[in-house]
């Protein structure tokens, strides 16, 4: 099971934390200071998987991937598969970067609720939903649709709006 789907950047500010254990959940704040200096401590030649008992608890591992100024990291146990979890980064990763063309820290920022969408169609309650990046971007760009129509939906007849003119 993924326990948690953390987005930080390099200073340790974080951008996503979604946590799908809700004993991780409680001290949430500390987790991310520790985990912010486990990372930024790490070299940049050393392996992308960590075992994350002390910050986690038990049979808790983590990879992470490093991309410009993000940390993209996957928090999950033993009967997850490690290479899985990376490739699973990659396919979020790439799917953030059609929907932004070229991904950045700010559109993180300032789009977080398609970011959650993204999220949420790849990973919902700590199971993997989806892994093919071109399937969520179908999905994303359905609710984009559907949200479009739905606010060009206006719920007063016309006839209504304009009773002040009379």
């Amino acid at each position: 099971m993924i326990k948690a789907v953390m987005v930080m950047n390099t200073q340790g500010k974080p951008r996503l934390a979604k946590f799908y254990d809700y004993e991780l959940a409680g001290f949430a704040k500390l987790r991310l200071l520790l985990l912010s200096a486990a990372l930024s401590s790490r070299a940049e030649n050393v392996s992308n998987f960590v075992e994350a008992d002390a910050i986690f608890g038990l049979d808790s591992r983590l990879v992470y991937k490093h991309y410009a100024t993000l940390y993209f990291v996957f928090v999950f146990d033993s009967s997850e598969n490690e290479l899985a979890m990376l490739d699973l980064i990659q396919v979020f990763v790439e799917t953030l970067d059609k929907c932004f063309k070229n991904v950045c820290e700010l559109d993180i920022v300032f789009n977080y609720g398609k970011m959650q969408t993204i999220l949420d169609e790849i990973v919902f309650g700590g199971q993997v939903l989806e892994t093919s990046s071109a399937e969520v971007m179908k999905v994303v760009e359905e609710i984009s649709k559907l949200e479009a129509a739905s606010n060009a939906i206006t719920f007063v007849p016309k006839t209504v709006s304009n009773w002040r003119g009379r």
